[in-house]
Order: structure tokens, then sequence, then C-alpha cells
């Protein structure tokens, strides 16, 4: 009988870049598919979406002066290039602002409603920001922590002594917007009734239940459980970024409540193209496995919310949910100052996303424990085990079967010695084992096991010496076995790796010429055929390629939020293997370089004083004399162009003509509070004589200048009018 899955990864948020902690988990997901669908008896499908509601998106499309349905757009095809990058194959890869979501989200909530009756409402208090006339998120508001003290704190919980504690217990709390101080305003709540009896009774089996979760989050929830599961609130108010609630209107559905939704509505879209049956998936009592790949702080929503919801409004329930930990980079959390903190485009420029696949595999298990990129052991394991000893097997056997033998394979009644038939033995042996780690996640020791038989390949072809065998006539044919016997074996050995290195092994069975015969099915297959002439599969890592990477993303270096001016709580660097809650993203006006402080590409520039605070919270620099002030050279700049960088969540690209009789490139960080058709036209001012400096998106030829001060704001300087393009500023 075939089993038919389907897998999804947790729907990364439209507010911001995929980034290396991201990939641990679609790269997990996308090899556990990729080893499911090598499966003769197995049909799998993976989905997945963006997810574009709530506040963050709301907030930054209005800073960015476009459309929140712009912005998303804008976000998905660059998630999406992103995850074409590292070869992460998805059946579906959708968007939660779509018809079909609206459609299951609307129905979902009123079987909860009206046959569950597990939606109740009630008056809740929170605060308000009264200059920007909206209800503030936890994570929208800072201040001093109730308990320990700390300053700059977040609404929900404190980052210094771990309390948790609600908005409205902050000591002096301050809008994340606006900068304002909020108001306490009443308003009417939708909620799920999550410690409802049959609910509780319902998670308590479920959560417990054999497979549905891993040990440790079994034990997790059994605490939760213990003490006590609080209501649901699953509505937010006007204005709001998301579905309205059926039936309220100026409510809208809180973004984790349609979220998770997302999973069945990008399945939907694509069983409506590829007529397949929607149903069958998701209705109760389905034959069908649904796995669920997460990252472990967002297990409170996949083990409890999600699994009450579906069972609660008719539906089935996942076969299980597979959580993973965090990624830290040298043993830290990831890092803008230390250039660490890498999104994947930022990656892709540098280093071959199959390293990153090979490297994750080789340090992930079934557990929820977090993973270390060391980033000098990764350039060692790649170097030694793909290049130095896999693709090491290819290419030596076959510089003999090319020049001695036209490329010919011995066929099967050629091959048969005892030695010859140990080694396949050896090989095949380790099926049952491989197979089963990765079906339970436990890549790293599929890597360990493919890893000894690849020095056990390699021992072999040492040993028989095919550089002495082609030294004597009388040695042909067994140099002939030895060499074809060594391909066969790196056949099979590509085969255990295909989850892993993809596109590697499309490249093998190109030059084995075996394309499309490279299933699991095809373990045992010896291939009896012409092989095509072997080019480099594989090339090592150039420890200078890790460096020249880690400081193109020093050179994108901005400075963390402060709460005035907004921002998450130092954002992607809260949880760096997940994108985590959606308040966690950096969402309303983004920090704004110090008054009177260039505005370039993002630079330590855009830092505020450090040497004591002066007008407006603006540092007062250093003394200097008129002459260092005349070495810099300011001119009146057009801007002739401008237009969005390409994996730059904060720069634009500018072209300025200075009167030179040609233009210049300059990337600056101003996007928080520019649209580019805004810029286009305009005069500003720019140092003209600073020297070029290349970053990983190009050459940036100047600096422009910018103003901006405690009060949420960026402000590139102009001149007067009648300033003409070239005139020096004095």
């Amino acid at each position: 009988m075939t089993r038919k899955i389907l897998v999804t990864s947790a729907l990364p948020y439209a507010n911001g870049s995929i980034h290396l902690g991201h990939l641990v988990e679609y790269i997990q997901t996308d090899i556990w598919v990729r080893f499911h669908k090598m499966q003769a008896d197995t049909e799998c499908y993976y989905v997945c979406a963006d997810d574009t509601h709530g506040t963050p998106i709301m907030l930054r499309a209005e800073k960015e002066g476009i459309t929140p349905e712009q912005l998303i757009d804008r976000v998905w095809n660059e998630h999406t290039r992103d995850f074409g990058g590292f070869h992460i194959e998805f059946d579906n890869y959708y968007s939660t602002n779509s018809g079909e979501n609206k459609e299951l989200a609307q129905s979902i909530y009123r079987k909860l409603r009206d046959e569950a009756k597990l939606i109740d409402t009630r008056i809740i208090e929170q605060f308000y920001d009264p200059e920007k006339e909206m209800f503030l998120p936890d994570r929208f508001i800072k201040g001093e922590c109730p308990k320990c003290h700390a300053q700059d704190q977040y609404g929900d919980s404190c980052e210094a002594c771990g309390a948790t504690y609600s908005p409205t217990d902050l000591i002096n709390p301050v809008s994340a917007v606006s900068g304002a101080r909020p108001v306490r305003r009443e308003s009417e709540h939708y909620f799920f009734r999550l410690g409802d009896d049959k609910c509780r009774a319902f998670l308590a089996d479920w959560t417990q239940a054999q497979g549905h979760l891993q040990a440790e989050a079994c034990n997790k929830m059994q605490e939760w459980l213990e003490s006590g599961l609080n209501n649901w609130d699953i509505s937010r108010d006007a204005p709001y970024f998301g579905f309205e609630i059926p039936d309220a209107p100026g409510k809208y559905f809180y973004v984790w409540l349609d979220a998770p939704i997302g999973y069945m509505a990008s399945f939907m879209n694509l069983a409506r193209r590829k007529g397949l049956d929607f149903d069958e998936f998701w209705k109760e009592g389905s034959d069908t496995e649904l796995y669920h790949f997460i990252g472990k702080d967002i297990l409170y929503f996949h083990a409890l919310f999600w699994p009450a919801t579906l069972k609660f409004s008719g539906h089935r329930t996942p076969t299980s949910v597979f959580a993973h930990g965090f990624l830290t980079v040298n043993g830290q959390k990831m890092s803008k100052s230390r250039g660490t903190f890498i999104t994947a485009g930022s990656y892709l420029q540098h280093l071959n996303p199959e390293y990153l696949r090979y490297y994750y595999a080789a340090k992930l298990n079934g557990s929820m424990e977090d993973i270390d990129l060391s980033l000098e052991d990764f350039t060692a394991r790649v170097n030694s085990d793909l290049v130095g000893k896999y693709v090491n097997i290819a290419s030596r056997a076959s510089s003999f079967i090319l020049k001695r033998f036209g490329g010919r394979l011995i066929n099967a009644e050629e091959r048969r010695q005892p030695e010859e038939e140990e080694l396949e033995i050896l090989l095949l042996g380790s099926e049952e084992m491989i197979a089963r780690a990765y079906a339970e996640r436990d890549f790293s020791k599929a890597i360990r096991e493919i890893m000894r038989l690849t020095d056990a390949v390699n021992q072999f072809f040492d040993l028989n010496k095919p550089w002495e065998l082609a030294k004597k006539p009388e040695q042909e044919k067994r140099l002939h076995q030895v060499c074809s016997e060594s391909l066969n074996a790196f056949r099979i050995l590509t085969i255990y790796l295909k989850p892993v290195l993809p596109q590697l092994a499309a490249r093998v069975e190109q030059f084995l010429n075996l394309a499309g015969k490279m299933g699991w099915q095809d373990l045992k297959t010896y291939p009896a055929n012409t092989i095509n002439a072997y080019e480099h599969l594989m090339t090592r890592i150039d420890p200078k390629q890790v460096e020249a990477m880690i400081e193109a993303n020093k050179a994108t270096l901005t400075p963390p939020p402060s709460p005035a001016s907004g921002g998450g709580a130092g954002g992607e660097e809260t949880h760096p293997a997940r994108h985590g809650e959606k308040q966690q993203h950096a969402a309303a006006p983004l920090p704004a370089p110090a008054r009177g402080v260039p505005a370039e590409s993002g630079s330590k520039a855009a830092r505020s004083g450090e040497t004591g605070e002066g007008t407006n919270g603006a540092a007062i620099a250093p003394t200097i004399s008129i002459d260092d002030f005349s070495k810099i050279d300011l001119r009146i700049a057009r801007i002739v162009n401008a237009g969005h960088v390409e994996g730059a969540d904060k720069l634009l690209q500018l072209t300025l003509d200075i009167g030179e009789g040609k233009t210049r490139n300059v990337f600056a960080g101003i996007k928080s509070a520019y649209a580019p058709e805004q810029l286009i036209g305009r005069m500003t001012v720019m140092v003209a004589n600073l020297a070029p400096r290349k970053m990983k998106f190009g050459l940036s030829e100047g600096m422009v200048l910018a103003a901006s001060g405690e009060a949420p704001g960026l402000f590139i300087l102009s001149p007067d009018d009648g300033a003409q393009p070239g005139m020096r500023v004095k």
C-alpha cells in the first residue's frame, strides 16, 4: 500500500530575509522529504508559505510608502529565490494572504464558534498609542521590568531576568512605534477557550500519545498542562493587516490563528492545481500522514493551539510535530558585529549551498538540541569528507576508465570477484541503517555511516593500487575491475547522499550516464554502461571565501533599535534558528543614523552619539580645525535614479550626478524612510571625496548625508532652490 505523506515547515514571516538560522529547518525538512520521495512506495508532498499578516507587516509597508500587498509580494519573491538557491524543493510555496486561507480560516472559526461552542468574547484593557491611533502588541511596548528593573524591556518578558508579565505591568512604558507614552483603553476581544475541560482532556491525551511529540516536548507540554491553560486571544483591533473575523466588524484574526491554517491553504491550492483530494489529507480520521517541522520556540502554538483548533473544527490532527533547536555560529548567537549574522543571499554570493546542506546534515539529529556552525570545522569537514574522500573516488577511478577503456565499465559477467562482492556487500549492508536514520531525522548518524563506507571504498582503491596495475599489461582486466567497482561504490554512496546533496547527485547521474536511474530502489542495480567525461564535481572551500563572507556581513552592520525608534528585540538575533513569534521582527520605524551623520550603506556611521548628548540627542564630536573640515569635499548631487537593493533590507541604490559628466553609484541606508520613487530628481548633499567602498552589492562611490534625532524619522539633506549639481558646500 502506498504511503501518503504531507509535510510542512513553519511559515517564514514576510518581514525580513532568510538567514542561516532559518535554513536549519528548511534544509532539515527538505532532506527528510527528498529521502521519502526516493522511496517507490511513498507519495510525499512538501508545502509551505509566507506568513504575511500582522502589525509588523502593516507598519513596515507604511514606513516604505507601499501597500502591505506590495511588501509581501516583494518578500515572497526574495524568499523563493533564497530557498531555490539552497535547493529546497517545495511542491507548493504559497502565501497566507490568499483566498484559500481566508476561506479556511473563516470556516474553521465558525465551526469552533457554532458547533464546538469554544469562542467567547470579553472586554480587555490594553495599551493604545494615541499618536498612531492603534492598539499595541506586546512587542511594540518597551519599558522598565517590574521585577528586576532592567531598562528597555519588551511588554511580555524581560530578557535580563526572564520574568514574564503583562505589558500593563511595565514601568514607564513607551510605544516602540511612535515613542509616545501609551494610554490604557478597553476593547472587546474574541477568545478560543483553550482552558475548557474538553480541550484540556484532549490535549492531555494527544500530547502524551506515542509519536506525536519528541520526549523533550512531551515533558514541556506536561509542565504547561499542569500549570493550567489560559483561553487564547485570537482577535486584534483595526488597523490590522489580516482577515476580518466573520460578524465582527473592525476585528481581525490574530496572525497566529490564520498562520498555521496556511499549511492547509497551501495544500488546498496545490490540490486544486494538481487534482489531488484535499479532504483525504485533512479530514478527521484520515489514514494519510501529516508532519510539521518547527523551531522549538514555537512549540506551544503547534503542540497545543494547533491540534486543538484542528480537533474541534472537525479535522485530522498532526501525525507528529518535529521540533529542532537553534543555531549558533562559532559557539555564540549570530551577531552582526562579528559578521556571523549571515543571510541566505549573502552566503550564496560566496559559497556552494550544498556545503551548508552537508554540514547541517552532519550535525542534526532527531532531538531539540541546538547546533553550532563552527566556520573552521565547516571548512575542514567539507574539504575532508566531500572533496578529499567522496569526490576523490570518482576523480581517481574515472581517469583510468576513460583513458584505458573508453569510458566503459565492466559488465555483470566480468565483475564477479570475491573482493569486489565484499565491497558491495559492505555498502549495501548499511542500507537499512542509513534509511532508518534518515526516517528518524538522525541525519548525523546517516552521515557518519556514509563516511565510514567512503573510507572503506578509498581503502579498497588504495590496496589494489590501480596506478601499479596500469603498468602491467597482464593486469589490464584487474585494473578494469577495480576502477569499475570503485565507480559502482561511488554510485551507491551518491544514492545515500542524494537527499542531502541533490544537485551534486544530479551531476553524478550525468557523469555516470544514469539520469533518472538513481533512486533508493536502484541501490542494488549494477550499471554496465559507458560513463561521460569527468568534470570537477566539487571544489574545496578556500578559507578566504569564508572570510570574505564574514567581512561582507560586517559591512552591512546596523545598530540595535532604541525604544523610541522602534524595532524588535534585537529582531532576528533573539531566536537565531527561527523567525520566532511575529512580534519579534523589526517593525515600525527602523533605527536611524545620528543627526548629521552620513547615511552611507548601513555603515557604523549610523550609530547614535558616543561622546555625550547634544541637542536632540546627537553626540557633539571632538573639536576639529578648519583645515580638517576643508578636507571633506561636500557637493550638491541630483538623484538621477533610485532603486531597491536585492538582498538588502535597509539599503537603496542611488545614481547621483555631481556635474562630472558621469554619474556615481552610492548605497545609502535610507530605505526605512524613503521609497525610491520619492527620491528621483531630488537634490541632496554628498561626500564626494570619500574613498570608494567595495560592497557585496557593488561599488559605493560616496556618501549622502541624512539627519535624525531622538524622535523617529530620518531625513536626507537638501539644498535651497537654485543649487546645482557639482556646487561645493562650504
